[in-house]
Formats: C-alpha cells, structure tokens, sequence
C-alpha cells in the first residue's frame, strides 16, 4: 500500500506525520512504524504522528516513538502536528486538538512556521537526590549540569534511563546549565527513542518549570531555552504550589513529502 508522507522537523526533533483522516492506516504495527522512522532503510524520524477525526475536536494527535510503540504527549510533536494540521487545511490560526495526555490548545502563526502550544498543569514536582522528576504529559529527570556542551549525555542519559528505579517505565533523562544571557541549554536524552534528540518539547517544558522551582520564582515567568537544534521558548505562572498556562513555543517546519511502500 501506497503512503503519502510528510516530513516535519521542530527545533531538530523530526517527525514523520501522515494524515489519517480516512483511516486507511488501521492498527499499524511496531515493526512498520520502526521501519519509517529508521533513518538509513525508511523516511527517518524521532517519532510517527497520525492526524485522526476525534468528535469534538479539529483532531486527534496519535504518536509513535521511533521504536515502535505508542508514546506518551511529544512537546515538539504536537507542534508539529498543529503546523501539518494548518497545511492540510483542517485548521486557521486556532486549535483544540486531543492527544494522549488529554486536550490541548494552540495558535499559529500567519507564516505557519511558529507555534504556541499549550501544555497541561502541572502540580507535583518530586526530587532524586539533586535532580527534579515530574511530568508534563512525560516523565522527565532534570539536573543540572557544568560544561554540557561536552558532557556525554549517552552513556550518563542512558545509565540514569535504565537504573533500577527508572528502567521499568521509562524516563526522559534532561541535563541542563544556565547560559550567560539568562537562558538555559538543554540536552536531552529520550526514552522510545533510546539516544540524545535534538530537542524535547516536554522535556524543556520540565526544565523550565523545575528551574522556577530551583530558583524560588513565582508569578508570571518566561524562560527562554537552547537545544542542539534551535531555540525553543517557555511561559507559565507559578503560584508556588501549582504551574498553570503553560506554553511551549517555537519553530514548526515541513521538511519534505513523498510516498512510501507500506
């Protein structure tokens, strides 16, 4: 069977996204999704997005990470998903869309290439030693970091991933370290995907709102943020006890289309 594909990428985090409206893709299988977001015998991708008729919204958001199985909400990818949704003329300017950790809300930019996506509360924010772990519609294990610029993200990404309290479910591992203009650089390694990407839209969302926290910040905040493939912003309110308003925003942009051979 013949695909249509389109190609997104998101400040580095790639995307292969089909539009499955008609629901011709029916139950597809691990192994089918590893093979189109392999990047030397398919398209190549962090993950796998269907874009499907969900009563009530514009759409329904239904992700794959690269190693087959069905993930948990993709920052970036939902970004994405908006920019595809925009392009094939589902949606304007505005949209309510569901995905896999509840409904989301965003805006586009006239260009199409900006995005501000809403992500959901989050209220509980537990710590591991020195490190931050909660979740924003992912798990995520943030720690600070010095000289991450050549910090082997990997093998210390990969160690932290698969100890004894984390191995069983998963979790996205991200170090980060405050730049000299008061914004943070951010690597990420991602669980599903199992190696450093070069972004993580949940992932700087978690940075953001641990960092809040680490610094005793309340009110309205926005913390602008780096990553290997661009830069990536976050606004919030922080009461203290409950982060609310949470929008991760950046870049969201069609690489190239094609078909494949499913």
């Amino acid at each position: 069977m013949q695909i249509k594909f389109y190609k997104y990428q998101g400040a580095g985090n790639d995307f292969v996204l089909i539009d499955n409206r008609e629901g011709d893709l029916k139950d597809i299988d691990k192994q089918a999704v590893e093979r189109l977001c392999d990047r030397r015998f398919g398209i190549g991708g962090d993950g796998l997005m269907l874009l499907e008729n969900e009563p009530g919204f514009d759409f329904r958001m239904v992700y794959y990470n690269a190693d087959g199985n069905e993930g948990s909400m993709c920052g970036n990818g939902g970004r994405c998903i908006v920019a595809f949704a925009k392009h094939l003329g589902v949606i304007n300017d505005t949209t309510k869309f569901l995905a896999t950790d509840g409904v989301h809300h965003a805006k586009i930019s006239e260009t199409g290439n900006w995005v501000s996506l809403q992500m959901i509360d989050v209220s509980d924010i537990n710590q591991d030693g020195e490190a931050y772990v909660l979740n924003t519609g992912s798990p995520h294990y943030v720690k600070l970091a010095t000289n991450l610029k050549v910090k082997d993200v990997y093998n210390e990404g990969y160690a932290i991933r698969n100890n004894p309290t984390y191995k069983q479910e998963g979790i996205n591992v991200n170090f980060v370290e405050k730049t000299s203009d008061d914004s943070y650089f951010v690597r990420t390694f991602e669980r599903g995907v199992e190696n450093e990407t070069y972004a993580c839209g949940t992932g700087v969302t978690a940075v953001a709102l641990a960092m809040a926290k680490n610094n005793h910040q309340t009110g309205a905040i926005t913390t602008p943020i780096k990553v290997l493939g661009g830069d990536l912003n976050i606004r919030f309110n922080y009461d203290g006890e409950k982060f609310s308003n949470i929008f991760l925003e950046g870049p969201a942009e069609l690489v190239f289309e094609g078909t494949i051979e499913l």
